[in-house]
């Protein structure tokens, strides 16, 4: 009920007593009320006496729910007369009839921006399930010691811990990644070129965002990361598609391609998607062609830590002589995905733009969490556990092995499994992997097709299947589940 001249505002409506503040709720009813145009500009409300008996709230409250719609603007309080709504036209504007677009709930973005959405590739879900794709064994996280590490970061840095950070990264993490990684990836680098943030993507978008031209060419694996594709598409990168075989990026049709690129985005110690190594040749070769063109090379190490034959593989970025490598890893593959920590490790004279662009974009990368990981590396927990989680993958590789071998149709198979944290599944030629897909979604697994993630000629038609996070029982009953879809 809505009546003018001062008389009963909403004599019909019941207050919800869970619905929040009477305040807030009664407030809330008279500013929607204006805004739709039930209650005119110059109309004149109820004094508080009236709106508190007709609502049963106390004259205080209804003082309260006049003096906030005064402060906005919404009513005018004149002295002697009362209170009226707001004779002020812009009130009412936003909220009158939209055109049919805006009515339609089609809100209008940039072509370039629908371009980048596309490219943007699968969406992570919250619980994974089999086979999701790249999450890791979160179970296994020895997450009493994180705990204990935590508190005592506290406990010793005060409020350092509370304050803003280096938009670098914190100087003790930056020093226990240049060792580690000069350790054990064969990166050669100082503390000081190393910049911590939160996330490979953020990497990728800020390497993007320096070092790519509207227009210029810029080389990716096909197929590849979605998100790589996305960060140099929105920056105005010409993607150039170059095909990938059993020993990585064909370098050569990138040449043939577009000789001059601007850059080469390449996962050279585990391709994503199809798990291939990018070869000693080749390797050697992209760097080549990058210090004759002036080029850049944009390395994404995401999960070579988990090796199962040999030891990992080292890095291009240790065989760079021109300084044409950046390189990209991450914490929430070895660790735990709600970590939000990655790194790159840039040729000096990037670093100070590099920590510039960053500090636009989100600042630094929080402090406390960076403090643990520090701890994490200094206590010798992370040594230990990527041991243990390797074993821990090692024993779902084989899993998955055994029971793809026992469980999938004959004429599919599994691509080599030596590295990383998920597996391929050939089908045979001529299928479409994406109805595949469809089918196996339908009984509950997800399970990629790798169609999803060319951009050229389609490969050969493949699930991409994500095993770490599963048991060998989840993973068993998961094959069998896709052998019954297949």
């Amino acid at each position: 009920m809505v009546r003018t001249a001062g008389g009963t505002l909403f004599g019909s409506v019941a207050l919800d007593p869970t619905g929040g503040p009477l305040f807030r709720q009664i407030y809330r009813m008279i500013r929607s009320a204006i805004l739709d145009g039930r209650l005119e500009p110059g109309t004149r409300l109820p004094s508080t006496r009236t709106l508190a008996r007709d609502l049963s709230i106390s004259r205080t409250t209804a003082e309260e729910v006049y003096a906030q719609l005064r402060a906005e603007g919404f009513i005018e309080r004149r002295v002697g007369a009362g209170s009226f709504v707001a004779a002020i036209e812009t009130v009412r504007a936003p909220h009158r009839a939209q055109p049919p677009a805006a009515a339609a709930g089609v809100r209008r973005i940039s072509r370039h921006t629908e371009a980048v959405a596309r490219l943007a590739g699968f969406p992570d879900p919250v619980v994974p399930r089999a086979f999701t794709a790249c999450t890791a064994a979160v179970d296994a996280f020895p997450r009493a010691v994180w705990r204990s590490i935590m508190a005592r970061c506290l406990r010793r840095f005060g409020d350092q811990a509370y304050r803003a950070g280096d938009p670098a990264g914190y100087g003790p993490l930056r020093e226990a990644i240049a060792s580690y990684l000069n350790a054990a990836r064969g990166v050669v680098c100082t503390p000081e070129q190393v910049v911590v943030l939160t996330s490979s993507q953020q990497a990728l978008d800020l390497a993007a965002r320096l070092l790519v031209e509207p227009g210029e060419p810029v080389w990716v694996e096909d197929p590849g990361y979605p998100g790589a594709r996305a960060a140099l598409a929105a920056h105005g990168g010409r993607l150039v598609p170059v095909p990938v075989d059993a020993d990585g990026m064909l370098v050569e049709e990138g040449v043939r391609r577009a000789p001059q690129a601007r850059l080469a985005y390449v996962t050279p110690s585990h391709q994503f998607p199809l798990g291939t190594t990018l070869s000693l040749e080749r390797r050697l070769a992209l760097l080549e062609w990058a210090s004759r063109e002036g080029a850049w090379i944009l390395e994404d190490d995401y999960d070579s830590e988990f090796r199962y034959d040999g030891r990992p593989l080292a890095a291009i970025q240790g065989l760079d002589r021109d300084r044409r490598v950046i390189y990209v890893g991450t914490f929430t593959k070895v660790l735990f995905s709600a970590v939000r920590v990655a790194y790159a490790v840039l040729p000096h004279d990037l670093v100070k733009p590099f920590v510039t662009a960053r500090r636009l974009v989100d600042g630094f990368t929080p402090t406390l969490t960076q403090m643990g990981i520090a701890e994490f590396f200094a206590g010798g927990h992370f040594g230990v556990h990527v041991r243990r989680m390797r074993e821990l993958y090692r024993e779902r590789r084989d899993a998955l092995v055994e029971a793809a071998d026992r469980w999938l149709p004959g004429d599919v198979r599994l691509g080599p499994v030596i590295t990383g944290l998920h597996a391929v599944a050939y089908l045979p030629d001529g299928s479409d992997d994406r109805a595949a897909s469809d089918r196996a979604a339908r009984e509950g697994i997800d399970a990629r097709p790798i169609s999803r993630y060319q951009l050229g000629e389609p490969s050969r038609p493949a699930l991409f299947l994500g095993y770490a996070a599963l048991t060998p029982t989840e993973i068993r009953e998961g094959i069998r589940t896709l052998s019954r879809a297949l």
